[in-house]
């Protein structure tokens, strides 16, 4: 007879699953919602993902985690000062949504708490498959959030900033977003803190037909974090989504994004930022469906190493056999400034229509040593010469967005990195 065991489970998993049974009668949700997070909760018992799940294979998670730390209700978290000035915040601290939200024209906000309780966001906690780590761990102890709806013909004034702020321990929360038809809208999602934590944080964006949105993806967690990541997007039809990541900051980071071109005319573009120092790990890993005819994407993704810090960028793009006349650009390019630095690519398409115009690619390399003697030989010391080659390198992702109220602030907060790790 063939006796199968369970492995036994990593201290990370252990704390885990004692985490669950001692906050269960804390959680909010109806019967339909615990349902969910007991089936949430048999996947992380199942163990946490390895090298040998695809998706994970050059983020070993379950080695890689090695402690989870405790929730700390006496933990206070305070309200940033928003990325882009003059943003109206929603934060939540410390795992907590605030009781009361700022009145916004066009705009309704809801306390997840309050979904959560009379069951109504019970199906969003399905998992999406085996491999969805983050979003088993997040459905099993999420307690807060907003869901934020934008009504059909909205134009916000002002950008919409949803904070994310931890002061060590655990923080679990959810912040879908619904936009309507025809809407135009800036969002910010910040995620930081203070404190040695376990932040799971899921998103999930609705665009409408006709409607555009920015987003943007703010991470700098402190060097004591473990940072899980996820943003699920749908893109109607003629409408667009303007994705921006910047990761700087965080000690092992998995920011996963999941989008789907749902409808004919939808546009994607993605544009983001790893900036990776000291000895931490960063995967930025993308999943885009092409599922009608007649829609685009366009993916740049650029890459700064220094000291023994490693990254990785999985980018698959799946062409679905129906979605003709689809146009797919993928690019991720990597400047290395540390000999023990190293970054992982690894792009795919992966097309069954006949009629598409698709294409990727992947660099790493060090800075030119002929702009750097360029620079140098005009009396530029050679600090500063690396400094300027790199910024160069990061400003086209930036300036690519256009709004110079947005390029300005981004590229402020690059210079606040190169000033600490320059």
């Amino acid at each position: 007879m063939n006796m199968h065991t369970q492995p036994q489970r990593t201290a990370a998993e252990a704390a885990l699953v004692s985490a669950f049974d001692e906050r269960l009668s804390l959680l909010p949700g109806d019967g339909a919602v615990m349902v969910k997070r007991d089936a949430a909760i048999e996947a992380v018992k199942a163990g946490l993902p390895t090298r040998r799940v695809e998706s994970w294979h050059y983020t070993d998670f379950r080695r890689m985690l090695t402690t989870v730390p405790a929730h700390d209700l006496t933990a206070k978290a305070a309200a940033q000062a928003p990325v882009l000035e003059g943003s109206t915040v929603l934060a939540v601290l410390n795992g907590v949504a605030a009781a009361k939200t700022p009145d916004i024209e066009g705009v309704s906000v809801t306390r997840l708490e309050d979904k959560l309780t009379d069951g109504s966001f019970a199906p969003a906690l399905e998992l999406s498959g085996s491999d969805d780590a983050i979003g088993a761990v997040n459905a099993a102890f999420v307690a807060d959030g907003y869901f934020v709806d934008i009504a059909a013909g909205a134009a916000l004034e002002k950008p919409l900033e949803l904070q994310n702020v931890q002061a060590g321990g655990q923080t679990h929360v959810r912040l879908p977003v619904r936009v309507g038809a025809g809407a135009r809208a800036t969002i910010v999602e910040r995620q930081t803190g203070t404190g040695e934590a376990f932040v799971s944080s899921v998103g999930h964006l609705l665009v409408g037909d006709d409607a555009e949105v920015l987003y943007l993806i703010v991470q700098d967690q402190p060097d004591g974090a473990t940072h899980l990541g996820q943003f699920n997007a749908e893109i109607g039809k003629n409408a667009k989504l303007t994705l921006f990541v910047m990761n700087a900051g965080g000690k092992l980071v998995r920011q996963e994004i999941r989008v789907t071109a749902a409808g004919e005319g939808g546009v994607f573009t993605l544009r983001g930022i790893n900036l990776l120092a000291g000895d931490t790990h960063t995967d930025v890993t993308m999943v885009l469906d092409h599922a009608v005819p007649h829609t685009a994407s366009t993916e740049v993704i650029r890459n700064v190493v220094t000291g023994k810090a490693r990254g990785v960028f999985q980018g698959r793009i799946n062409v679905f056999q129906h979605a003709q006349k689809t146009d797919a650009r993928m690019a991720c390019n990597t400047l290395l400034l540390s000999d023990d630095g190293e970054f992982s690519t690894k792009p795919e398409l992966e097309i069954f229509a006949d009629d598409v115009a698709c294409g990727h690619g992947a660099t790493v390399t060090e800075i030119d040593h002929n702009h750097l003697f360029y620079l140098m030989a005009r009396g530029i010391d050679e600090k500063t010469a690396r400094g300027l080659l790199v910024r160069a390198f990061l400003a086209e992702v930036i300036e690519g967005l256009e709004e110079e109220e947005v390029v300005d602030a981004l590229e402020e907060r690059l210079g606040d990195w190169f000033a600490t790790h320059g």
